[in-house]
């Protein structure tokens, strides 16, 4: 039997992408292996949003490729639909397979490792002249695309925005799946962040219909999921394509009066999303997670408006303290951009001090790289130069204020008995577990995972 490795890069969007690839490849009769040195196919679900993002998806082929020269890789996500040409350069990369073409991805495996007269590849062949319009550079799959034999690379992508529907994974949490799995509800992203690439990556906003994501989260309870985690390139956006239109809050309310799951979390939403009924909701129920992760980007209204982000720091401090009415003790994290091109040291100093005010708890932190294609990829450095060193320093302090904001945090929560889930993480005396308010504990004794237990917090995430 075949075997294949899967690698994921970036978002629980990607995370979500990852797991449905690894259904589909399981369900076309390959074996799973831990080890990219003992896979047939290595699979690489890759993320684009900054240049280090990038990088690493090119070190670990470049790694897979030399512990394994005769695996074939196969490089999808999105770096693979914004830039197929780049990775097929890439020694050792047999298949780059955009965001537009993932769901064929088993198929051409299958085909690949059967051989080139397949039905599979004969409707690939059959398509191998069509024309794929898009954002992105032009690509159009070679008549060989299934071949066994060892050539250029092979490049499938296409118009993203032709993306109707957004794709799940069955639900299940057998086979290395995670205990808390991740349903995508939602895709892609009509906003135009002035810095954000992923828009062109993943086409327009799309949403699951609600009876679908019942369904799904149904599903999930009856493989056994305690936790599961809504997530979504722009997820506050989600319903608004559907016909009738849907929204977020009453989709939730459904999961909580027609499903038996235990725990729901939210990944990223945005401030304009964060709503006094939201948040409402959110802290109504304790089948609700309290955690909220709002990208912030930066505290200067001058940076957020040249970034095109629809709020400005005061709103984006009102939704805070909004949580922290309704649910004293959530989570709160947040994303931030260090060196935004023409950011001064004086607004970065405002960034840093809004943040040292607000309540926050943990905070993501990007340094600032020009995505090719956006608005301020196209700003002139010479004009708005923000130094590297700059760059690195700047993300180095907000880090620092993470972890100073994080232990804060654990210090206010220090001597509470709260409800956890075992995580897969174990060592010799402790199993790791997450709380519903996102502190990662570690439980004494070795625990399987996806069990609940009680943990008494300490400030450091010693055994519970």
């Amino acid at each position: 039997m075949a075997t294949f490795s899967i690698q994921n890069f970036g978002c629980r969007a990607t995370d979500a992408d990852a797991a449905a690839l690894r259904r589909d490849l399981l369900a076309g009769g390959l074996a799973l292996v831990s080890e990219h040195a003992r896979a047939d196919v290595v699979v690489l679900n890759t993320c684009t949003v900054t240049a280090a993002a990038d990088s690493q998806a090119r070190e670990a082929v470049r790694k897979i490729h030399r512990a394994n020269p005769g695996a074939r890789i196969v490089v999808t996500g999105c770096y693979a639909q914004r830039a197929p040409d780049e990775i097929a350069r890439l020694d050792g990369v047999d298949f780059v397979v955009g965001n537009s073409h993932q769901t064929e991805i088993a198929g051409m495996i299958r085909a690949s490792l059967e051989g080139s007269d397949s039905e599979a590849n004969r409707e690939t062949e059959a398509r191998s002249g069509e024309k794929l319009e898009g954002f992105l550079p032009l690509a159009q799959i070679e008549r060989d695309a299934m071949s066994l034999a060892r050539g250029p690379a092979k490049i499938l992508t296409g118009d993203i925005f032709a993306q109707t529907a957004v794709s799940i994974a069955p639900a299940s949490l057998a086979d290395g799946e995670r205990t808390r799995p991740i349903l995508k509800i939602q895709d892609g992203c009509n906003n135009r962040c002035s810095y954000c690439v992923i828009p062109f990556v993943r086409g327009r906003s799309r949403s699951l219909p609600p009876d679908v994501v019942v369904a799904e989260i149904r599903k999930l309870v009856e493989a056994g999921a305690k936790e599961a985690v809504l997530s979504g390139i722009n997820l506050g956006s989600y319903g608004r394509d559907l016909a009738p239109r849907a929204n977020l809050i009453d989709t939730v309310r459904r999961i909580l009066a027609e499903t038996d799951l235990e725990l729901l979390r939210f990944s990223s939403i945005e401030p304009q999303d964060v709503t006094e009924e939201f948040v409402a909701l959110s802290a109504s129920s304790e089948r609700i997670a309290a955690h909220f992760h709002i990208p912030l980007q930066s505290g200067s209204d001058r940076i957020l408006r040249a970034m095109h982000r629809w709020y400005r720091a005061e709103h984006y401090a009102e939704r805070v303290r909004l949580i922290r009415k309704h649910s004293p003790d959530a989570a709160i994290g947040a994303d931030v951009i260090a060196g935004f091109p023409g950011e001064t040291d004086e607004e970065f100093q405002v960034t840093a001090e809004f943040i040292e005010r607000l309540p926050l708890t943990y905070l993501h932190v990007f340094s600032f790289s020009a995505r090719p294609g956006t608005e301020a990829a196209k700003i002139a450095p010479e004009q708005h130069p923000v130094a590297p060193e700059t760059i690195r320093a700047r993300a180095r302090y907000l880090r620092s204020l993470s972890q100073r904001k994080a232990d804060a945090f654990r210090a206010a929560q220090s001597g509470r008995t709260l409800r956890a889930l075992t995580l897969a993480r174990t060592g010799e005396l402790w199993t790791e577990a997450l709380t519903g308010n996102y502190l990662k504990v570690r439980i004494a004794g070795r625990h399987g995972p996806n069990q609940w237990c009680e943990a008494r917090i300490q400030d450091e995430a010693g055994p519970g």
